[in-house]
C-alpha cells in the first residue's frame, strides 16, 4: 500500500483551479493507479480536512516530436476534491498568490 504522500503528486495551480477554491474545491495531480477512496483518505490525512467528494480525470500523454524522434509525454490523473462545508480550508492554497 502506498503512503499518502505517494498518492498526491502535486497541486494544480491554474486560473481555473484558483476560481474553484472559493467553492472549497481543490485540484491535484495524483497517482494514476489510485482510486477515489485512496485519494480521499490521502487528502484527509495529509491536510487534516474533511472531504465531501472526489472527481477524477485520466489524461493520456501527448505526442511530442524533437527532430525526427517521436515520443509521448507521461499520462497522468487529476483529481478535484470538494471539502465539506464545516471543514477548514487547505492552508497551502491560502498562502499562494
Amino acid at each position: 500500500m502506498k503512503s499518502s504522500y505517494d498518492i498526491i503528486i502535486t497541486p494544480v495551480l491554474t486560473e481555473k483551479s484558483y476560481a474553484q477554491i472559493s467553492d472549497k474545491k481543490y485540484t491535484f495531480k495524483v497517482d494514476v493507479r489510485a482510486n477515489k477512496y485512496q485519494i480521499k483518505a490521502a487528502i484527509e490525512e495529509v491536510f487534516g480536512v474533511k472531504v465531501d467528494s472526489v472527481h477524477t480525470m485520466q489524461y493520456d500523454g501527448k505526442v511530442r516530436r524533437v527532430g525526427r524522434t517521436v515520443g509521448k509525454t507521461n499520462r497522468y490523473k487529476k483529481a478535484i476534491v470538494k471539502l465539506t462545508a464545516d471543514s477548514k480550508t487547505i492552508d497551502f492554497f491560502d498562502n499562494i498568490g
